[in-house]
């Protein structure tokens, strides 16, 4: 039996054909229309020589062209590979290379960026471009190559459980890299926490009928894992996507009210904290809005309660897991508590699993349906998805204690964990209390070299508009109650506005650099 993404949403389609599947700025597709153009689409990339195997970029903002390359590729069993639309010319180059592409789909204001990288990636020999703009020459215009072709399924070939999809994560820290998945364990592993266990595949077709339509918002860029997932258990339930092509908080009220979202995906508190402005701005109800919920972030309590005071009736959730393991499991308090799923543990150094209550801090894994490992990268793969006793498990990097009761308390990422006099201090904690501070709107903590303590904990903060710079001693005051001391920021930077990734994530290189160059002034 063959779980396959195409062949799951072909499924859909032929039940609920007429259903609307995407809204993005003004234009809705139903299923059977963004069928019939990924359909299009996908004729148009095997008359141009790609199939089974090649990597073509997606290096667009969100709309549906990102939703139909995407599903045009997974019919031919090609691989769709996310690009950071922020990233420029040396970060492209090593990306494209990195990932093999042989196509490129590009928004036309990215055509500049294209044209610098293009030379050095001879590989990369066919290019679509989305939009109205200024073209790479030699590129074929998007929609002139749909109408070029049929629109049916015809000569596709048979797809696979093994056919790969590759999500490239540039975490926080390092450079680009991309996780393998196949189809089935992305199905069962990375989206388990929102798709009902399927027995069939065929059988993903009556459920969607059988269920009322569901309309989600997501929120982040489609270049981020997190709202490719949802966009596809969106789909697997036969309901509707919505996008924006930039998101801010105005914009996200009037995609919700306008098509009653009743879920909103985003990415903690740099998503979440523009909603709470538009709302404080002007107070109004979301009836149609019941969850709330944030992957790769975690929303921190300040942010929480200012959501709950406007929308009281909202459900809150912390979704847990990384691109490299899928979905671990799910917390709704603001205590970094989460109930996780069965084939999910915490793992001493000794790849042992702690034990409840210990206090003993380990690393998150999880078994069963993972990913594969790392695209080009065998080292880093032997050192994140290892096997104990016949039971391969992959690393998630992320540090946890567990309590009594079996759930897990998230502590931090160990690899921007600060290591100060032998103490380990993880800045997620540290910006968490922080941001409690009724001047503080947003913080990035980093370690920054010390010498005498190796590094000392240092934070960049961006606070609310007029309001004076906390003294170090006020900080002190306020943290106190809430972190050790040893884990008080040493150093504090202020800045007009944090830089984060386009889908919310803290940018540590970025504070690193910011906070040491502070550090050279005061010294």
């Amino acid at each position: 039996m063959e779980f396959n993404l195409a062949d799951l949403f072909e499924h859909i389609v032929d039940a609920v054909p007429g259903r609307e599947a995407v809204y993005a700025e003004g234009r809705t597709l139903t299923y059977q229309e963004l069928d019939r153009r990924a359909n299009c689409l996908a004729h148009h990339f095997t008359a141009a020589g790609i199939g089974a195997g090649d990597h073509v970029g997606c290096h667009m903002m969100n709309g549906p062209e990102y939703l139909e390359t995407i599903v045009a590729l997974l019919k031919i069993r090609a691989v769709p590979i996310n690009v950071n639309f922020r990233y420029v010319r040396d970060e492209l180059r090593y990306l494209y290379d990195n990932a093999d592409l042989v196509g490129l789909v590009y928004d036309t204001e990215f055509t500049d960026r294209v044209a610098a990288v293009l030379p050095q990636v001879p590989r990369l020999r066919h290019l679509l471009a989305v939009g109205e703009g200024e073209i790479v020459p030699g590129t074929q215009r998007y929609e002139d190559a749909l109408c070029a072709h049929p629109g049916d399924r015809s000569g596709f070939p048979k797809r696979s459980a093994d056919d790969l999809m590759i999500i490239y994560t540039g975490g926080t820290t390092g450079i680009p890299k991309g996780v393998m998945w196949r189809h089935e364990d992305l199905l069962f592993g990375a989206m388990s926490g929102g798709v009902a266990p399927l027995s069939t595949p065929e059988e993903v077709g009556p459920r969607a009928a059988a269920a009322a339509p569901h309309v989600m918002f997501a929120a982040p860029p489609l270049m981020h894992g997190t709202a490719v997932l949802a966009t596809f258990i969106t789909f697997l339930g036969g309901g509707k996507v919505c996008l924006v092509r930039k998101y801010t908080g105005d914009g996200a009220i009037r995609v919700i009210q306008e098509q009653s979202c009743q879920t909103m995906m985003i990415v903690g508190d740099a998503m979440a904290t523009p909603l709470v402005e538009a709302l404080d701005a002007e107070p109004q109800s979301l009836p149609s809005l019941h969850v709330i919920a944030s992957a790769g972030a975690l929303l921190t309590q300040p942010v929480r309660d200012r959501l709950q005071a406007h929308l009281p009736e909202l459900y809150i959730v912390d979704s847990f897991g990384s691109t490299e393991t899928g979905h671990s499991g799910a917390g709704v308090d603001h205590d970094r508590r989460f109930t996780v799923n069965d084939t999910t543990t915490v793992l001493d150094e000794a790849l042992r699993p702690v034990i409840p209550g210990s206090g003993a801090v380990g690393q998150v894994a999880r078994r069963g349906h993972i990913a594969l490992g790392y695209y080009r990268d065998p080292d880093k793969t032997a050192r994140t998805f290892v096997e104990v006793d016949g039971v391969r498990w992959a690393l998630s990097g992320d540090q946890a204690t567990v309590d009594a009761d079996g759930s897990v308390r998230f502590l931090g990422r160990g690899t921007i964990c600060i290591n100060s006099g032998g103490e380990k201090i993880y800045p997620e904690e540290v910006e968490a209390a922080l941001k409690t501070h009724p001047a503080i709107t947003d913080a990035v903590v980093a370690g920054i070299p010390d010498p005498r303590w190796g590094q000392k904990v240092a934070a960049v903060l961006q606070l609310h508009p007029g309001t004076p710079v906390p003294t170090r001693q006020d900080l002190e005051n306020h943290l106190a109650p809430l972190i050790a001391r040893y884990k008080l920021p040493r150093l504090t930077h202020v800045v007009g506005r944090i830089q984060r990734s386009p889908s919310g994530k803290p940018d540590y290189k970025w504070a690193t650099e910011i906070l040491s160059q502070a550090a050279s002034l005061h010294a």
